[in-house]
C-alpha cells in the first residue's frame, strides 16, 4: 500500500504521472522520448511534458529499482535507452493505482456532495453556512 507520504504515488501531480510512466512500462519498454509522447496522448495534450523533468523522473525510478535502462544500438540513427518496468515497479503500479481508486471513491462521493448541495438547479436557500 500507499501508506509513506514521501513515496510518489502518494502526490497528485508528480505522483499520477510516474504512475502513467510506469504504466507506459508495463504495457512495453520504450525510449523516453516515446514516453513523452504517450504522455500526451493518455493526458489528451493536458500534460506535455518537459524532457528534463521526464528524465530525472526516469533516473528516479531506476534508483528506486522501479525500472531498469539500458542502450539500444541503432545503426540508423542515434543510440537510445530504453526502459523496462521491474517486479518491483509492477507492484508500486500495482499499489499506486489501487491508491488512486480509493481517492477515485472520495472524489466522487465530494462531486455527489457538491452536485446535491451546490449544483445547478439546486435551491439556494437550502445551502448551509
Amino acid at each position: 500500500m500507499c501508506d509513506d507520504r514521501s513515496s510518489c504515488c502518494c502526490h497528485a501531480g508528480t505522483g499520477l504521472i510516474q504512475l502513467e510512466i510506469l504504466r507506459i512500462l508495463y504495457e512495453r519498454p520504450t525510449h523516453g522520448y516515446q514516453i513523452m509522447e504517450d504522455l500526451k496522448i493518455f493526458t489528451s495534450n493536458e500534460y506535455i511534458p518537459e524532457a528534463g523533468a521526464i528524465y530525472t523522473m526516469l533516473r528516479r525510478l531506476e534508483q528506486r529499482g522501479l525500472l531498469t535502462s539500458r542502450w539500444e544500438k541503432k545503426s540508423s540513427r542515434a543510440d537510445r535507452r530504453v526502459y523496462t518496468i521491474t517486479e518491483e515497479g509492477k507492484q508500486f503500479l500495482s499499489d499506486g493505482l489501487e491508491m488512486v481508486k480509493r481517492r477515485r471513491r472520495l472524489m466522487d462521493d465530494l462531486v455527489r456532495f457538491f452536485d446535491d448541495n451546490f449544483g445547478e438547479g439546486t435551491d439556494r436557500k437550502r445551502r448551509r453556512s
